[in-house]
């Protein structure tokens, strides 16, 4: 019996091209365009693996994993991004990914990163386990000058407070916000505000640019909103 495998990629290029490259080792149970709909679907779906963009709308790839991770430890996870910088290799590894390719690189280097993983391998692209490498190798006094913490990932924010600043990153109103996560708009009130003073951030434009800049949005997710918070 083929592995049952979920898929989660904004682009739909990409998707089906995994799709077809996967075809003959696994069975794509599940092919979806954000994190939140990749999270609803997993009662049901009983996937072996899922391979996850780090950029997705609603709920990003590696929140989306921290959650796969508490509905189910026995789940593998292969990430499938264009983000090498280290500090997202680190994060995604310490939230129990065993895989980590680079959009970039050749089919064939995918459909074997699947098959060590589904072995019980890790798996890491070349490139990003080389800056991997320097980066463990960097002088010790070099730590903490401009970095968030022990990783080089921003652990400031708490799960839910992550959740609701790629929200309103992406601009979606205070009751969409509310809708999506399913609590008051009193709620999601508090988290923002809570949010700007741990990141000492004033405006929405802030948000969004620390949000980017921290892999949560990127700039296709952004969409125009209100000025007002209803």
């Amino acid at each position: 019996m083929k592995p049952r495998v979920l898929l989660a990629d904004d682009h739909l290029l990409v998707a089906e091209g995994i799709q077809k490259l996967l075809e003959s080792e696994a069975d794509i149970v599940g092919v979806f365009s954000d994190g939140r709909a990749l999270i609803k679907a997993l009662p049901e779906m009983h996937p072996d693996l899922i391979i996850v963009d780090i950029s997705l709308p609603l709920l990003n790839g590696l929140d989306a994993a921290r959650q796969v991770k508490q509905f189910d430890p026995k789940v593998k996870i292969l990430v499938l991004t264009m983000h090498a910088d280290q500090v997202f290799v680190v994060e995604a590894f310490r939230l129990g990914v065993t895989g980590y390719v680079l959009k970039q690189s050749l089919s064939g280097e995918l459909l074997h990163a699947v098959k060590e993983v589904l072995k019980g391998n890790t798996y890491i692209s070349p490139s990003v386990a080389q800056g991997l490498v320097d980066h463990m190798n960097r002088p010790i006094q070099q730590a903490g000058q401009g970095e968030t913490g022990e990783s080089g990932f921003d652990h400031s924010l708490s799960p839910r407070q992550r959740e609701v600043l790629q929200l309103v990153a992406e601009g979606r109103s205070t009751k969409e916000i509310a809708s999506i996560l399913n609590v008051s708009t009193k709620t999601v009130e508090f988290h923002r505000t809570r949010i700007m003073k741990e990141l000492r951030l004033k405006t929405r434009p802030e948000l969004t640019k620390y949000a980017i800049r921290n892999g949560l949005i990127t700039l296709q997710t952004v969409t125009p909103s209100e000025p007002s918070s209803s």
